[in-house]
């Protein structure tokens, strides 16, 4: 009987011992659990990365936003509206330029360190390179019956920069160190504009009241080809022998002769007609436009 006690209290002893482990939370697999490191915060590089990638998204979103927003203005006016021919003209100047300012970015951005988000941004690149180089051969020359339907194919070019599956926002979800990369950046931030946190100051508010224009709406004063005069709609000004269709909307000043329009927005903005005439946005605002015509 002595030695079945002390069996007993042998196994008693390696029961409390087996037991014992999990008890105390120091060996057990609860212990394992609760003791595995946590993921390392990102690199600010990779950071840095997520933001520039975000805000490429950003341009190529707004771009297609603004492109169809256009285009719509340009298809809904009226048969022989100058105004959208020229709007049509503007856009095919525009948007080419647009379209390679994204390009040079995504070209400066260097690689993550994730092989499915480097994928991610080539496959991005090679999507906006493609466009670029259609978009190279697009001419804001073209004549403005034609205007309207070379915007709306450029438009078409324009509604394929979307991002490539998967995103960026995807593939976060497979990895927890981009994810936490993708919250930092603010650029990946939900509704974030381009200029938001970067210190720069507000562009300054153009509309400010007109200054009084030298010859007021005395159109006839151009007529030696020097004037200042004030238009607020529409006006058959002509200066050195140079006669203009000026058209003034609140976002630009349309000009016209015989074969030609150009459409300048804000003040500042000069229109060449040859040798014989200029003219140059002296300041513009909802009102109007106080135009200025000289001779080279």
């Amino acid at each position: 009987m002595g030695n079945k006690g002390s069996v007993a209290v042998v196994v008693a002893g390696l029961v409390l011992a087996v037991g014992g482990c999990d008890a105390d939370g120091s060996t057990g697999p609860a212990a394992k659990k609760s003791a595995s490191p946590s993921p390392s915060p990102p690199s600010g590089e990779l950071v840095n990365w997520a933001g520039d990638v975000c805000e490429s998204t950003v341009a190529l979103k707004e771009l297609r936003a603004e492109s169809a927003a256009e285009l719509k203005e340009i298809r809904g006016a009226g048969e022989g509206d100058l105004v959208a021919r020229a709007t049509a003209l503007g856009y095919l100047a525009g948007t080419p330029s647009a379209v390679d300012s994204v390009q040079s970015d995504l070209e400066d951005i260097g690689r993550s360190g994730v092989p499915a988000a480097d994928r991610m941004l080539d496959a991005l690149r090679k999507k906006v390179n493609g466009v670029a180089t259609k978009l190279e051969a697009v001419s804001p020359a073209v004549g403005l019956e034609n205007a309207g339907d070379s915007a709306a194919d450029v438009d078409k070019q324009v509604q394929t920069l979307t991002p490539p599956k998967p995103d960026l926002p995807e593939l976060t979800e497979k990895d927890p160190r981009l994810a936490a990369a993708y919250r930092k950046a603010a650029p990946c931030a939900p509704g974030w504009k381009p200029g938001e946190g970067t210190g720069d100051a507000p562009a300054p508010d153009p509309s400010g009241p007109l200054p009084k224009a030298a010859d007021g709406k005395n159109f006839a004063a151009c007529s030696d080809g020097g004037c200042e005069v004030l238009v607020t709609s529409t006006a058959d000004i002509t200066a050195n022998g140079t006669r203009v269709h000026v058209s003034v909307a609140d976002e630009h000043v349309t000009f016209q002769t015989d074969g030609t329009v150009m459409q300048l927005g804000g003040t500042g903005g000069e229109a060449g007609f040859g040798d014989a005439l200029k003219a140059t946005v002296v300041a513009h605002n909802e009102d109007g436009a106080v135009l200025k015509f000289s001779t080279p």
